[in-house]
């Protein structure tokens, strides 16, 4: 099987090459790798250029954003599984596809989903906060809750079939996609118990209250777009469940 990986970035020249080496270090040897930069300013093309002969696709060039960027990644992928890695993150060893590729070839799922860690952005080691996929089930989704989506696989042929990000959203496009994917589309899933990806902590949707209040707000809006009931108190809930994850680490 060939896993295509897709990563974004705009302005981000401190950490991309960490990104590129997470995925280059990988020992599985039928990996696309994909870059989608969004014509940076700060020298982040500079750091990807020494890479180039090891990138299957890179694009530098104005997008609508950054699910407007990963739809174009997705467009150019020809892997049988597609992953998303973003520029801040990196896989926590150099085996995580070739575990990934295994279960899928041993089972019928369209979708495989770890955990996650958050770590500190000066100190790697360190973990913030554990973001486990565990005991995720459909009905979730309406307490504002889904798989860890940096840790998500997903076939090629699911986003052919249903549908790419939805633009129109700023912050949890990739929570309606799953919305969409599972609740709606009933793909099969499957759990893997261990952690995939680290992630420096600061990311847009964890910015600020009002990203927060975006990020709730979309949640909301992907849930009733995909035949989900909830409301804005019920997915603020969440938030109180949080504080396990910090425990966990």
């Amino acid at each position: 099987m060939k896993v295509s990986i897709i990563t974004v970035v705009y302005n981000n020249k401190s950490t991309i090459e960490c990104a590129i080496n997470s995925v280059l270090s990988q020992n599985y040897p039928k990996v696309e790798y994909i870059i989608i930069d969004g014509q940076s300013t700060d020298g982040t093309i500079e750091k990807i250029k020494p890479y180039q002969d090891r990138i299957d696709h890179f694009i530098s060039e104005p997008d609508k954003g950054i699910y407007d960027a990963m739809n174009k990644g997705l467009k150019l992928a020809t892997g049988d599984i597609v992953g998303i890695l973003n520029s801040d993150d990196f896989y926590v060893n150099n085996s995580i596809i070739s575990r990934i590729v295994s279960y899928f070839e041993k089972t019928r799922v369209d979708l495989v989903f770890g955990d996650i860690v958050y770590v500190n952005s000066q100190n790697l080691d360190k973990i913030t906060r554990y973001y486990s996929s565990a005991n995720f089930t459909p009905k979730k989704f309406a307490w504002g809750w889904m798989p860890a989506h940096p840790s998500c696989f997903l076939k090629r042929n699911i986003y052919e079939k249903y549908g790419y990000f939805k633009t129109d959203y700023q912050i949890a496009a990739d929570y309606e996609i799953l919305t969409r994917f599972i609740a709606k589309y009933n793909i099969r899933y499957a759990y893997i118990p261990e952690v995939f990806v680290k992630m420096r902590t600061g990311g847009k949707s964890t910015a600020n209250l009002k990203s927060n209040l975006i990020l709730n707000q979309e949640i909301v809006k992907a849930c009733r777009e995909n035949g989900i009931k909830t409301n804005i108190y019920k997915v603020f809930l969440k938030y109180f469940t949080k504080v396990f994850q910090l425990i966990k680490r």
